[in-house]
């Protein structure tokens, strides 16, 4: 049965690096193109709304710290669910025409986005250097905890979807306009003190907005969510992950026929 597990391990990890160097495979800047595309997109919200979310007019320090890191997590989670998504599609060939256990290739589709995710930690890091602000031991392993958390949350919604993708190819049209309401949705881009606070509440019951909020809090300003929120969330994400594997279930013994 161990050998078993090994084996499935170093299946998942292979079809993860294999993903990995095919993804750039090509470019001239090859794996840069992993940390640039955030990197950018960080350096042109940072441009526009830095002159509106600053100390003086809301409150909100170390805007540029807060913005690198939310823009780094959601960017993990999007890229995540998009490629747990396709991933049995994307790899019908091995569905179709060889045995390899369908969770393998959903858990290395999200794997692939955790490298990524992992590459993008240097440049979190580089940040807070360049600004010669440490956050401390508790917010950075709070940090670590959330990115756990939202590695849960894209597994869950990969096995939850991966095998309706098979049947309804909208999905991924569906997705895409549904992360990018999330993102707007989430405080990425502003802090959830600009917001009426009768919209905290709604906010915070987005998953992602939690977990960005309560990351940029307790990374630049030392605030924790409560201990009885933080169980009740932790739950409802595990939760979550149950009912992605239990649907995935249902649904595997059909993957091959329909793909």
């Amino acid at each position: 049965m161990q050998k078993n597990h090994e084996n499935y391990l170093e299946l998942i990890w292979s079809l993860a690096r294999t993903d990995f160097k095919l993804r750039y495979h090509g470019s001239f800047l090859g794996y840069i193109w992993a940390i640039l595309k955030p990197l950018l997109m960080f350096l042109i919200l940072n441009f526009v709304f830095s002159s509106i979310f600053n100390p003086r007019n809301s409150g909100t320090d170390h805007f540029s710290l807060q913005l690198i890191v939310s823009i780094m997590l959601f960017n993990f989670f999007n890229e995540g669910t998009m490629a747990g998504l396709g991933s049995l599609v994307n790899k019908s060939a091995l569905v179709t025409k060889i045995y390899v256990p369908r969770w393998t290739i959903i858990m290395a589709s999200t794997l692939n986005s955790l490298l990524v995710f992992a590459m993008n930690l240097l440049v979190i890091a580089a940040f807070f250097a360049w600004y010669l602000f440490w956050p401390g031991i508790l917010p950075i392993l709070t940090f670590f905890f959330y990115i756990v958390l939202t590695y849960i949350l894209i597994l869950g919604f990969a096995f939850l979807t991966a095998p309706l993708f098979v049947r309804f190819r909208d999905l991924s049209q569906i997705w895409e306009v549904g992360a990018s309401a999330l993102f707007y949705a989430s405080p990425v881009i502003y802090p959830l003190t600009a917001l009426p606070e009768k919209y905290h509440t709604l906010i915070l019951l987005n998953p992602m907005g939690f977990i960005i909020h309560f990351t940029k809090m307790a990374l630049t300003q030392n605030h924790f969510a409560s201990g009885g929120q933080l169980l009740i969330f932790s739950a409802t994400v595990v939760a979550f992950f149950g009912v992605g594997i239990w649907s995935y279930s249902k649904m595997e013994k059909k993957i091959a026929e329909e793909i």
